[in-house]
């Protein structure tokens, strides 16, 4: 009996704990989200608790990425769609561009992952992504905005059906891909060659994690737009 249950013990992963019978919580990556959610508040926090009219220091880099990330939305989703949406968009990059970054901290070896690295986070911001743009396009439009469900015609349904289907599944594989890979390789690299090699990949992850978030934060403007053209 001892060694049955050891042996089943060693199929749970490090770090996940079975709240039920089949249902497992990977606490490594509620841990790395919890941390990534308190960064991204002490970072806000310091750049807005003594905000100058002359920026500086923190406050001027976050105001930098805001600017920035409000020039995208006024191209991509007008203005009155950044006047709604700006804290949910300008929150979810920052999320992503923090839990991207936190995973290829090398000094900490695997204890520091990114939460992104976790299929099921990214599937579950993929999918709210896709009931915040349902739950404004109803807002704006009322149920008339399914309608382009049938568009072109009624025989488009199951095709349109798939699509909206299939979007945030793209989103959330792209991502997850993406993260995982990088640090699956930051690892080997750290193995086969631990000098130089890793530091040189660790610049380049960096860049990497910032486009990944970049990539989804625009395909959420993308599929946010119709909602504000349509009510226009």
């Amino acid at each position: 009996m001892g060694s049955a249950e050891a042996s089943s013990g060693e199929i749970i992963h490090y770090g996940a704990t079975e709240i039920f019978d089949g249902v497992v919580i990977n606490m490594q990556t509620m841990y790395m989200s919890w941390l990534t959610m308190a960064v991204v508040a002490i970072i806000v926090f310091a750049a807005t608790r003594n905000p100058k009219i002359i920026p500086s220091g923190i406050q001027n880099v976050v105001e930098v990425f805001i600017d920035w990330l409000n020039g995208l939305m006024d191209s991509n989703i007008g203005i009155e769609g950044r006047r709604t949406m700006a804290p949910f968009i300008i929150t979810l990059f920052l999320f992503l561009f923090v839990g991207n970054e936190i995973g290829l901290l090398p000094q900490v070896g695997a204890h520091f992952t990114s939460p992104t690295n976790d299929i099921n986070v990214t599937l579950g911001m993929a999918i709210t992504v896709s009931l915040t743009v349902y739950t404004i396009g109803v807002l704006k439009n009322g149920l008339g905005y399914f309608k382009h469900f049938i568009q072109p015609s009624f025989l488009f349904l199951p095709l349109n059906i798939l699509e909206e289907l299939s979007k945030p599944l793209t989103m959330a594989l792209r991502l997850f891909g993406n993260i995982l890979a990088g640090e699956i390789l930051l690892i080997v690299l750290y193995m086969l060659a631990p000098w130089v090699i890793p530091d040189l990949w660790v610049g380049f992850s960096l860049i990497v994690g910032f486009l990944q978030a970049f990539i989804f934060t625009m395909l959420t403007m993308t599929a946010i737009a119709p909602v504000f053209r349509t009510h226009h």
